[in-house]
């Protein structure tokens, strides 16, 4: 098993991406590249920690690749956006790869090919160290309970999901 940390706007909405993805048996949400120790929810959402909201993601390499998985990372948001994700603006839904050792020349070589396939954009994905702190409990597989109700949600994840799905068909869970 492997790990792999990746920012890609509301951790919400890519924690339900990356839980659909094969190989992938945990997903967990919370914050990195900031100066902060154990930062809240709401210091984050406050833009003035310098974290991002990111997730966590375990996966088993010899089912799904690195370089495969941060394909899949690069695809299911946007990544030519600059400290945005749709409606949530600020440094907190950067776009960003926190590679964890050993994996930095896979962090570059997936914003390499995201630029190659879509000429005339250029990922702004930064490549960034920094302390993994876990979000807190209520955070942790929200699609999957209050997410299902929640309006923000309803309307950002399941495009997201269809893009996977589209676009990722070979890296989708059966079910």
């Amino acid at each position: 098993m492997e790990q792999a940390i990746v920012a890609g706007g509301c951790f919400w909405c890519t924690e339900a991406v990356m839980k659909d993805v094969i190989g992938v048996s945990e997903v967990e949400s919370g914050y990195i590249g900031g100066e902060k120790p154990d930062p809240t929810y709401k210091e984050v959402c406050g833009g003035n920690t310098g974290h991002a909201e990111a997730v966590r993601v375990t996966f088993d390499n010899e089912t799904i690749s690195l370089a495969d998985l941060l394909d899949v990372f690069m695809g299911t948001h946007d990544p030519s956006q600059l400290n945005r994700q749709g409606n949530d603006v600020g440094t907190q839904y950067r776009s960003a790869i926190f590679p964890i050792e050993g994996q930095h020349a896979e962090a570059q070589a997936a914003i390499a090919r995201w630029n190659a396939d879509h000429p005339g954009q250029t990922a702004v994905t930064t490549i960034e160290g920094g302390e993994w702190y876990p979000a807190e409990d209520y955070h942790q597989e929200y699609w999957d309970g209050e997410g299902q109700r929640n309006p923000y949600c309803l309307a950002v994840i399941p495009p997201k999901l269809m893009k996977l799905r589209k676009s990722f068909q070979d890296k989708v869970k059966a079910g």
